[in-house]
């Protein structure tokens, strides 16, 4: 375990490092081919970073905000685009933050001001789903007496849980170091009438606007030379999608190091499938059919449940996340406990 914190402080050193020259490529070289050849050496170097990591915790951040955040900022960066951006430069305070966790300043001049209503909905929001959360971890214990379908719903809501609880996390430090407003990652998922405002407006949205600047736009002036402007859209949501997918299989390897299924790839080259159909139809039928809200949220959240179900939870539990993030977050306790540091293969998890 003392190698594995090791290794995780050199990976970051580096990154740190990799993101103080960037700053200063930043300053000294203008945007366009010139910058980003001189940024090209730090991409494939993210990408090796989390390959020193085996704990799912440690290796599952870096990869996340390091090869993939990171990554692509900076790519954007290189042309003048996307959040590392600014005019005036932004300070290195700033850059740091932005570069690497899945954050997006709201508006650089508006300083946090607290809205009591909103942090006591917030508190009470989260405190709702604490107890879900606790509720779960509870029958999870009898997950050999529980129906299948309902421990992968437990798994479900594990995931979505963490992946929000950490996101939140991530942004209110980065608030507090920052000192500006932040945009929301997540603007309620459950609320989505359809597959196209589930990805684009509600789920991920750091992600998203990522994926956006860096394949959407670019891949709709490559398809705006061949097909009309009408539909050109179509094409360029397919190739995001498949980006988006490529770049999870990436992250689940990381991960597991096992070998990819595509599976998950699947997953979302489906989703980007239905959104490009979804743009079809929208522009086809001027005066469309629009079902009742309740009914689109339904069915929105049901296809994408079923679809995670089908593709999206298979490979992600195949490398066993749950016992292995039980493991080492028992590890971590017993070092706060003791003061010693043990490896998380050699802790029995109680839900095993």
């Amino acid at each position: 375990m003392e190698g594995e914190i090791w290794n995780f402080m050199a990976d970051w050193t580096i990154a740190l490092a990799s993101l103080l020259y960037s700053h200063g490529v930043g300053f000294l070289i203008p945007q366009g081919t010139t910058r980003f050849l001189a940024l090209f050496p730090i991409i494939p170097l993210f990408f090796y970073l989390p390959l020193n990591l085996t704990t799912m915790f440690l290796c599952g951040l870096t990869s996340f905000f390091i090869s993939w955040l990171a990554t692509f900022k900076l790519i954007l960066f290189a042309f003048g685009h996307g959040p590392l951006a600014s005019n005036p430069s932004l300070p290195f305070s700033h850059f740091i933050p932005i570069a690497c966790f899945p954050i997006k300043i709201l508006n650089p001049n508006s300083r946090i001001q607290e809205n009591p209503k909103t942090a006591r909905e917030t508190a009470k929001d989260y405190g709702t789903r604490v107890l879900f959360f606790c509720i779960a971890i509870k029958i999870f214990g009898y997950k050999d007496y529980v129906h299948p379908f309902l421990v992968t719903l437990i798994y479900a809501y594990f995931v979505f849980f963490m992946l929000e609880l950490g996101l939140a996390l991530v942004a209110f430090v980065a608030r507090a170091v920052t000192g500006v407003q932040l945009e929301p990652q997540f603007n309620q998922p459950q609320n989505a009438s359809s597959v196209q405002d589930f990805w684009g407006k509600r789920w991920n949205l750091m992600v998203s606007s990522i994926l956006r600047s860096i394949v959407y736009l670019p891949a709709r002036k490559v398809f705006g030379h061949v097909i009309p402007q009408k539909w050109v859209s179509v094409p360029a949501v397919f190739v995001t999608f498949l980006l988006s997918g490529i770049m999870h299989e990436l992250i689940f390897y990381y991960l597991g190091r096992l070998k990819p299924t595509w599976e998950v790839t699947c997953f979302f080259v489906i989703h980007g499938v239905c959104v490009g159909s979804e743009i079809v139809i929208k522009k086809t039928f001027v005066q469309r059919i629009k079902p009742p809200t309740m009914v689109a949220r339904i069915l929105t959240l049901g296809f994408v449940t079923v679809t995670c179900f089908w593709l999206f939870f298979p490979p992600f539990l195949r490398f066993n996340p749950f016992i292995r993030g039980c493991r080492e977050v028992m590890a971590v306790l017993e070092f706060l406990k003791h003061g010693v540091m043990v490896s998380p293969s050699d802790i029995e998890c109680p839900y095993n």
